[in-house]
Parts: structure tokens; sequence; C-alpha cells
């Protein structure tokens, strides 16, 4: 079984020949270089590409693009005025220092612009697909509705505009679904088969289970919906203490969720999840890759794998990180330790089932 059919088999919440062991994306490494390949071959990674274009804004867009120092500049032409958005760079990432919706005025002529569906592009995952022969498996990430007005205004308006301007706020979101639904058909035509989408922890970390049912749950399920009517796999992300919002969140009928971060950094304890919602929900994730996969010894990191293993029952769950591609050749190393831990569990399962 290679490691694209064990994390379908596993997604299936069928008996894979071991629990994938998956981390997301191949982190610092050179994805030419001899660690990256080693990667490849001894675990079951999960690769995230971009699609094309921009989705909320289009293809029929004027934008004037400039940059200054590590400042870049975006300033967007409507019909009622300019719409201006500025990032800054350092070498770690990248920052908004300038959102480009600050006023309801702007909120509207945001909704002037001239609308075109973007551009979709699948080279990188057609490229990414070519090079893993089989293996692992490759995700298009694409944003839900809510990432329009989250993205476009700076968290604290975004918390604020719910309370004054929830009308405003709730259309942008019905714009941002439209165009979303719509992108996510046109690459599955194209040939996409695997979706990770991004979104739902804007809700959860800022807004709170009334922001999740409102700007979440409805627009979600019908881009799942979507993805499963072309016999595509929607990847769910959520950030945050999503322990609460468990049961919501399997209500949106995805197939994974990642990274269901256990304390500190977030509330789930893994083998209650698997308890409540993992009949559902192939679950993806549940050590930090920051914290403990690319910073613990090796031995450690191995032990609390196990530890995660024994609370999950060997079954749909996929052992992996916080989703954040940071982790360094350390973090490889461990998770190629955990896959090896993985399999002699696996083969010393089957022993004892042949001596019986």
């Amino acid at each position: 079984m290679n490691s694209y059919q064990r994390i379908i088999e596993t997604v299936k919440h069928g008996k894979p020949d071991r629990i994938p062991v998956s981390p997301f994306t191949l982190g610092a490494l050179d994805p030419d270089g001899p660690m990256a390949q080693e990667l490849i071959r001894e675990t079951d990674p999960f690769i995230d590409v971009y699609g094309g274009g921009n989705p909320f804004v289009g293809s029929a867009a004027v934008c004037k693009a400039t940059q200054e120092g590590d400042t870049t500049t975006h300033t967007y032409v409507t019909p009622k005025g300019e719409l201006t958005a500025r990032w800054r760079r350092t070498p770690q990432t990248t920052g908004a220092i300038e959102y480009g919706i600050k006023t309801p005025d702007d909120a509207e002529r945001f909704l002037s612009m001239p609308y075109s569906p973007a551009n979709v592009d699948i080279s990188l995952y057609t490229k990414w697909r070519e090079r893993l022969c089989g293996e692992g498996m490759v995700l298009v990430g694409v944003p839900d509705a809510i990432c329009l007005p989250a993205e476009w205004l700076s968290p604290e308006d975004f918390c604020l505009w719910t309370l004054d301007y929830p009308d405003l706020v709730l259309e942008l979101t019905r714009v941002g679904s439209n165009r979303t639904k719509q992108y996510v058909e046109d690459l599955c035509r194209a040939g996409v088969n695997a979706f990770r989408i991004i979104g739902g922890e804007y809700a959860v970390t800022q807004l709170g289970p009334s922001g999740f049912d409102k700007l979440v749950s409805p627009f979600d399920v019908e881009l799942i919906d979507i993805i499963h009517s072309y016999g595509a796999i929607a990847y769910y992300h959520s950030h945050g203490c999503v322990s609460t919002y468990l049961d919501k969140l399997a209500d949106l009928g995805m197939d994974l969720l990642d990274p269901l971060e256990a304390p500190p950094w977030g509330d789930v304890e893994i083998g209650e999840a698997v308890r409540k919602i993992g009949d559902q929900v192939c679950l993806v994730g549940n050590l930090d890759d920051m914290e403990v996969i690319d910073r613990l010894p090796m031995r450690s990191v191995v032990d609390i794998a196990e530890e995660r293993l024994n609370a999950t029952g060997d079954s749909g769950f996929i052992l992996g990180g916080t989703a954040s591609g940071t982790y360094t050749e350390h973090g490889a190393r461990n998770f190629i330790a955990m896959a090896h831990m993985v399999k002699a569990r696996a083969g010393a399962c089957k022993a004892a089932i042949e001596l019986v």
C-alpha cells in the first residue's frame, strides 16, 4: 500500500496497513534534497499548492502594484474610488500593515469592482502529483467565504463590524461564498481531486459559536457539497480551541479535519475527539510541529506519538503536526521516526493476530 492509498483508506475509515504519519508540506527542506526525498519515501505527506488567481478579486479587477523597500502596495481601481492595501515582508514572514477595507464606503467600493472569475492554474498541482509518483496527497488550498471580510478587514474591524455592520459583513461573506464556489468548481473541472479549505478559524478564534453559525456553517456546507459532487476530497483546517466546535465542524461534512491542537496550544484531547466525531471525520494532527516535533528529542516525540495512537485506537486518525509547514530537518527526522514506530506497531499487531 503506497502512502496515497493509505491516506484514502484511512479517510474511508477502512483498515490501512498502518496509521499514516503525515507532515504538512515539506517544511523548510530543500524539495530537491535527499532529506525531502527520504521524508516522502518514509512518511505520508500532504502537499498544499496554489490553484491560480484570487477568487475574491477575480480576473477583471484593475490593480496597480508598487514596491518600496520591504513594502508592497496594491491599489484597486473601482467605480466608486480606490482601495489600498499594504504588506510588509520580513526575513521570516509577510504581514498586512494596511487592510483594503477600512470603512463601510470601502466595502461598497470593493463590491462595485468589475468581476470575472479567477483564472485557475493547476500546473503546480499536476507537477507535484507527477513528482510524488503516487505517494502522499496533493491538495489545492482554497479560502472559504468568511475569508473575504476577515482578510480584507483588520482583525479588530472584523470583530467590531459583525456587531456594528452585520448586514454588510454578511453581504461580503455571501459574495465570498459565490466566488469561492465558482473557483472550486472550475478547479474540479480542470482535474483537481483534493482541496484544503481554510477560514473557519476566523469564527472559532474571533467570533464564537453564533458567528460560526452565521458566517461559516451555511456557506461551507455548500462549498463542501460542490467538492463532493465531483468526487473530490474536502480537507478542512481550523486552528484554535475547537473542542466545543467539534460537532459543528463535523456537520459541515468534510472528509478530514486538522490540526486539533493539544494543550497548551489548543484544547483537544484526541481520544475524546475520536469518540465524539471520529465516525464522521478523519482527524489529522494533534502534535505541534513547532513546539514538539521540531524541538523535542526523537525519543520524546515518538513516545508522545505512541500515546496519541493509544488514545485513538488506531482508527480514523492521521498522525500529524500543526500544519504550519515550518519544520526543519530535525522535525523531518522526527516525522520519519514516528513512521518507523507506526510500522513496527502495525507489524507487532499483525504478528499477534497470526499467533491467535
